[in-house]
């Protein structure tokens, strides 16, 4: 492996885009450059970004700069462990029967319902007067 080798993925989740580089390092993850814990600050949302190394045991082999927009931190996070998990399979194409039975590689396809014309939101109705 070169030095500047390194492996891009895009990720998706909702309103989500997360752009992921893995770089061979140490381990340590970069979001909007600030650190994963400091830039998700929940523990739930941090153990769902970290799923897809702890699944492959490659934790300690890269290094992750990813730059995230859209939506908010639940979509994210969703959509930075989408692109982890893309990465990954370009890193290594034996590692995709584990990622695919995890279903880590599949898009998320829920997304939010839109509101119709004449209606108080997606599925809520006015209140209905008989008088």
């Amino acid at each position: 492996m070169a030095e500047t080798e390194y492996y891009c993925a895009t990720g998706r989740r909702k309103e989500s885009v997360a752009q992921v580089r893995l770089v061979p390092g140490t381990g340590s993850i970069t979001v909007n450059g600030q650190e994963l814990s400091q830039y998700f600050g929940r523990d739930t949302l941090c153990m769902l970004v970290k799923e897809p190394f702890q699944l492959t045991e490659t934790f300690s082999r890269f290094d992750l700069q990813a730059r995230v927009k859209g939506g908010g931190h639940s979509g994210q996070a969703g959509a930075l462990r989408h692109g982890i998990a893309r990465a990954l399979l370009k890193s290594d194409e034996d590692l995709k029967p584990l990622l695919r039975k995890a279903g880590l590689l599949t898009r998320d396809p829920r997304m939010k319902e839109r509101k119709k014309y004449g209606q108080r939101g997606a599925r809520a109705r006015f209140q209905f007067s008989k008088r």
